[in-house]
């Protein structure tokens, strides 16, 4: 694949996402079939005066070692890595899964126990390291967004390279007004929910960390959290899919969740004490992102739409949450997904996914694109 657009994207990493200055360290982990952003991107390190290391990934390979991993073996690999993390300067994750199917018959307890071996090394970078993640272009994708693949790779990379400065400067005062508000009602067909995030920061999320990007998050209260809220796309954790989703909160806890899967789901919503509470609620605006993909790097900020995550709080907005999952799960507010309101401290600010204050019209998407 040759596109001048995966220069600029290149570009766009380095120099917005991370802002990479001479003689830091970079490391780029990579799946193999992103080697054409890969090559750009040490260029561009070499170019700035950095210092570029990569790790290749491939997810066969990862299969086969996740299949037999056991604790020991998991120890070693998590201390490696906390040591890593510790010695370079920021992180670009460049994702290419192979197949969209690959990971889904690894039983539960080898994904849990991955997951809670490298989440200290995790968050480590995550929380004292510059970093950015991305998709690749590949088919594995393409199939899940329904899209062929030159059609998803045009997409992707168009809106991986749009103008995340201007969209930046239009979320400061959705930022502003989610701060200085203390009661949230979500109210779409089968929700109905009622929260506080007083005092709580939100977090501008504008191609510093994910590209695609465009969002901002904060986290409710911990057991402030009262209603229903019925999540109208399909979201994936530890490759099932499930659809479907309805939870039923109180006092910030998930009493009764079903899905088409209800008892998988179930399974992984008891986990630890943290995994029945929420860690994030976040409102999602990028124009060009307008259903489901099957990938929440996506789905999250598809236009119009919300999400909330169950589980672990970011230490950026934290509530308190603890937990070793962190699973977003997507609500469309658009006409086409059967519309809704949100409401800050009982004044409405957004209807059918589009904004009616306003200082806030410059979100809507014929202002960003």
């Amino acid at each position: 694949m040759k596109d001048e657009r995966i220069k600029k994207l290149a570009d766009r990493l380095l120099h917005h996402s991370i802002r990479l200055q001479p003689k830091e360290r970079l490391l780029i982990r990579g799946h193999i079939n992103s080697k054409p952003l890969l090559k750009e991107l040490i260029d561009e390190a070499y170019r700035i005066g950095a210092y570029p290391y990569v790790e290749l990934e491939d997810d066969e390979i990862s299969r086969h070692l996740l299949q037999g991993n056991v604790k020991e073996q998991l120890d070693t690999s998590s201390q490696w890595a906390l040591k890593k993390y510790t010695d370079i300067d920021a992180v670009i994750v460049i994702s290419g899964e192979g197949s969209a199917v690959d990971m889904s018959d690894i039983p539960v307890e080898k994904h849990r126990l991955q997951g809670e071996m490298m989440h200290t090394a995790t968050l480590f970078y995550v929380n004292n390291r510059r970093w950015v993640l991305l998709n690749y272009p590949n088919n594995a994708s393409a199939q899940k967004a329904g899209m062929s693949f030159d059609r998803y790779e045009d997409f992707l990379l168009s809106v991986c390279t749009m103008d995340y400065g201007k969209m930046e400067e239009a979320l400061k005062p959705l930022k502003r007004l989610m701060e200085r508000t203390d009661k949230v009602k979500v109210v779409s067909p089968g929700t109905d929910l009622s929260f506080s995030i007083k005092g709580m920061p939100a977090i501008i999320c504008a191609g510093k960390k994910n590209l695609p990007d465009g969002e901002v998050f904060t986290a409710p209260l911990r057991d402030s959290i009262n209603g229903t809220i019925a999540f109208n796309a399909p979201t994936i954790y530890e490759g099932a899919a499930f659809s479907g989703v309805e939870l039923t909160l109180q006092k910030g806890k998930v009493t009764n969740a079903v899905s088409d899967h209800s008892i998988k789901m179930n399974e992984i919503l008891d986990i630890d004490e943290g995994s029945r509470f929420i860690g994030e609620f976040a409102i999602g605006i990028n124009p060009y992102i307008l259903q489901p993909m099957g990938d929440i790097l996506f789905d999250e900020k598809i236009s119009g739409s919300l999400h909330m995550a169950i589980g672990a709080a970011y230490d950026e907005a934290d509530n308190g949450n603890r937990s070793s999952i962190h699973w977003d799960m997507v609500l469309i507010q658009r006409p086409d997904y059967g519309g809704g309101d949100i409401y800050f401290d009982d004044v409405l600010i957004r209807r059918d996914g589009l904004f009616v204050l306003p200082d806030l019209l410059a979100l809507n998407p014929n202002s960003l694109e």
